[in-house]
Order: C-alpha cells, then structure tokens, then sequence
C-alpha cells in the first residue's frame, strides 16, 4: 500500500505588538491596530468643526466664492457642499466614504462620517472615521439683500395707460397673479396713469415684456443708463427702462375707427363699442352686430381714441323695443355676433320722465332687454365731442344714443357676490377717490363676460352663502360655483409655520 502525501501548506506566523506583546499577523509597523493609533492621528489637521453659511429667506447655501446653492437637507448636493469645505485639508488622505449622520432639523448643526486611509509607519495603511460637524450661520444672500432693500434694482418695467379708467390694469393684474410673475419683482409701485415693476436683474424685466406683448395690444421702449465702467476687466454696469404703452381704450368705450381702418374690417361703421380687451381688442358694430379684431401693431398704424369716459354713461329706460331678424348686409361685410341680438329701441332718460323726449337708437342688447329695462348708454345728441374721424362723418349716420349694457342695483349685487379677487401687493400713491367704483366696475363686467373671466383665478369667498344659480333673482348674471377656486390656506395645509409642501 502506498501512501500519497499530502501537498505542504503554508501557515503564516503571528508576531507580538512591538509595543503591547499581543500576538499579530505580521505587518510594515510590527503593532497592532489599537497602539498603532496611539502613536499616529491620520485625522490631523482636517478641522472636526465647520461653518456653513445658509440663508434663510431663499433656503440657498453658500458655497464659497459668491454661489448659493439650494440644497435639501440630507442631499447629495449638500454632502458635495460639505465635503469642499474640507477637501482642501484632505489632500494627503484617501477619502473612503462620507455619509451624514441624525440631527435635529432646528439645530443648526449637520454632522458627517468620514472614513479616511493613510499610509504610515513603513507602509502600513491605517483607516480612521471620525465625525465632522458643521455649524449653520446665517447670512443674507445678495439677492435678499436686494429685495429687503427695496430701493436696489437694475431693470424697471414701466406700464401705463392713458385712459380714465382702469378696467385693462385690473385684468392685467390678474393675469399676473395666475401666472405668478410678480414674485420676481423687489418693488411693485402703483401710480395715477400705470404700474412700475422693479427687478435685480434684466432677464426677469424681458419677461415681463414678453409677457405683456402677448397678452394686452401695446408697444414698448427701451433704455439704459449707465452706472459704472470697469476699465481693468471692460464691464459696464447699467439700468434698463422698458416704458410699456398699452392702447387707451377700455371695455364698454365708443370709439370712432378712420374710414380706412373700417373698411379693412369688413365695412363695418365707424362708430363702434369695445366689447373687452385681451391680446386685442374686440370691437362690435351696434347698428349691424358685426365684429373685429384690431391688434396693438393695427392700432398705431391707424390710432383712433375714446369718444366718451365712463362717468358720462346715462341712465335711459326702454320704451319700446322691435328685435331685427335677417338683416342682410352689404358686399365685403365681415363677421356677425352670434351672441348678441340687434334691435331698435326707443329710451327715455330716467332724469327726463317729466318730459316727453324719447331717442331712437340700434342696440345689439335685443337678448337681454325688454320694455321697462333700465340700460346704461352715452348721450351723442346732448354731447359735445371733439374727434378727428367723427367730425368728418355725415351728422345723420351719427347715432343719438349708444347703450353699453344694462343696469342693475349694484349695491344688492355686490351684497350677494360670493366669489372674491387677489390682489398684487404693491405701494400707491396719487391714487384717485374713484378707484373703488371703477373696480365694482370691473368685477360686473366679470359676472357678465363668461370670455373675460375664464382667463383668471376666481375664489369663493367664504363668507358669503353658496348659490348655486348663475343669475340673480332680477336677472344679474352671477359667477357660478363650478368656476370658483378654493382659497389655498397655508396654517391648514402644512401647519403653523407654513412649510412647502412637496409636490411631484
């Protein structure tokens, strides 16, 4: 029988720690680990406590030189942030992992593990974690010093309007407030004929013109100041003005259109009445119920003004009324209203029933008027108007009387309104005492253009009562529930301190 031998395997010795005698797999220092990191500290100047700057009002941290950055709590950016604040007294380790360990979020402090290597002693290599803390200061940030200054801008966007009225700048405002293109500005100031929007920088000034040359007819100028010169690295530092002038006509205004500018329109009349105003503006022909659009580029080329301001609307009654069905019109005719129904009336002012003075007139109410209907309109025959185009016209083909909409008790509407506005939050001075009409003014024209309001945010007002009707118990059109939003509260939805929510 033989005997097959096994094949040697060899077994490593074990030497004793030249320090403690505790036996050790041989290595470059004969120690073991636990003397090893007696005698050597491979953390030795990386700083065990940090600061780290953060601002409160935009939630950004600083990463030095000048960038603020906005980091989540327990983020890999904010691990990048923490790990450059030390890389710097790194450079003769190797970083092995890094992660963040709990704190209490109002602490101020962000502590991080950090395990290092380092070769030492003839080449043995020593790992070590350790923790570093992190300090929260707190800094303001340039760009919330600039906004808490309120006087620090370099682009200013001014709006204005020539007008009497200021039904375009209320509809402006929210479309503004949908879109949220306020929270850009530092300063928001509201004066007699428009509105001023200072930015800190250009772009969100070019934003807002963007914005309001797509959504009102207007042109715009630019200019820029300059402020200061770098002559060392060529930089100049300037303020831009961006004057924005939108069209003088507002909703419910007669105006007269040149003889050119009708025909182009699909041989409308010249006196028409301004339906609204959006990115155009929308004009209807009261004697044949046609209807154009003329854009703010149409509008210089060919201007035409407002015949009569608001405060001269009258008070007329119907007398009679006769609907007109079938009405051809001539060659070359544009567009005819499909929601309005022409008619003749005879009216009488409200201030003129103890005599027998009646006007005979052409309407496009017919759908919503009946004999005994009190209707606001404008006075031609009683009038003394100064315009180029109407002064040319043919007296006879001038109409006595143009009535704009139809009169209902205002203080019982605005008692049973249940739906309210927001409101930009800005400074006023040198405003007029006629403010508060002209916007009970603009939240009627709401109730009545179902087109006007779909375009901005509604929200129930809770203290009101519900009502499920979309028009009054004498015939005022209403807003209805379906087109209300809830009111966003931020105590209810995120708690006391009004956290952001998170949303995917």
């Amino acid at each position: 029988m033989e005997y097959i031998q096994a094949p040697a395997t060899s077994s490593q010795g074990n030497i004793l720690c030249c320090t403690c005698g505790v036996p050790i797999p041989p290595n470059p220092a004969n120690m073991c680990v636990a003397c090893l990191r007696t005698q050597v500290d491979i953390s030795e100047g990386i700083p065990k406590q940090v600061t780290v700057n953060f601002c409160k009002q935009c939630e950004r941290y600083l990463q030095p030189p000048a960038t603020w950055m906005q980091c989540a709590l327990e983020s890999r950016e904010l691990l990048s942030l923490c790990l450059k604040k030390i890389k710097s007294s790194m450079t003769k380790v190797r970083l092995i992992d890094a992660g963040f360990l709990w704190t209490e979020p109002h602490s101020k402090r962000i502590k991080m593990k950090v395990t290092i290597q380092k070769e030492v002693m003839n080449g043995a290599i020593l790992q070590q974690v350790f923790v570093v803390e992190y300090v929260i200061q707190y800094q303001m940030c340039d760009d919330c010093h600039r906004v808490e200054a309120k006087d620090f801008w370099k682009a200013v966007v001014q709006v204005r309007q020539k007008t009497v009225h200021r039904k375009t700048f209320y509809y402006l405002e929210q479309l503004i407030l949908k879109h949220k293109l306020h929270q850009n500005a530092l300063n928001i100031k509201e004066i007699n004929d428009g509105i001023d929007f200072y930015y800190s920088s250009k772009q969100h000034a070019q934003k807002m013109v963007d914005f309001l040359q797509c959504t009102v007819p207007c042109r715009s100028k630019t200019s820029q100041r300059l402020i200061s010169h770098d002559i060392h690295s060529n930089t100049f530092n300037y303020k831009s003005t961006y004057s924005m002038e939108i069209v003088p006509v507002c909703k419910d205004n007669v105006v007269c259109l040149s003889p050119r500018l009708a025909q182009s329109l699909g041989n409308m009349g010249q006196v028409c009445v301004c339906a609204r105003v959006t990115s155009t503006i929308h004009l209807i022909d009261p004697n044949t119920l046609q209807i154009a659009e003329v854009d703010g580029g149409t509008f210089w080329r060919y201007p035409f003004s407002s015949l009569c301001n608001p405060r001269q609307l009258e008070e007329f009654i119907v007398m009679d009324i006769d609907i007109i069905r079938n009405q051809k019109l001539g060659a070359g005719a544009g567009i005819r209203s499909n929601k309005h129904s022409l008619a003749e009336l005879w009216v009488q002012k409200t201030s003129e029933m103890d005599t027998s003075q009646q006007y005979h007139c052409r309407t496009y109410l017919g759908h919503l008027l009946n004999i005994g209907d009190l209707v606001l309109g404008y006075d031609f025959a009683n009038s003394n108007i100064n315009d180029e185009h109407l002064n040319k016209m043919n007296p006879h083909v001038i109409p006595d009387v143009v009535l704009i909409k139809k009169s209902y008790d205002r203080n019982r509407r605005a008692k049973r309104r249940n739906w309210k506005l927001k409101e930009m939050e800005r400074d006023r001075e040198g405003l007029d005492t006629d403010d508060e009409r002209q916007y009970q003014d603009f939240l009627e024209d709401l109730e009545e253009d179902e087109a006007l309001r779909k375009n901005i945010n509604i929200y129930r007002d809770t203290s009101k009562v519900a009502v499920e009707s979309d028009t009054d118990d004498e015939g005022a059109p209403r807003v209805s529930l379906a087109e209300m939003l809830e009111e966003l509260s931020l105590a209810d939805a995120t708690g006391e301190d009004g956290a952001d929510m998170m949303t995917e």
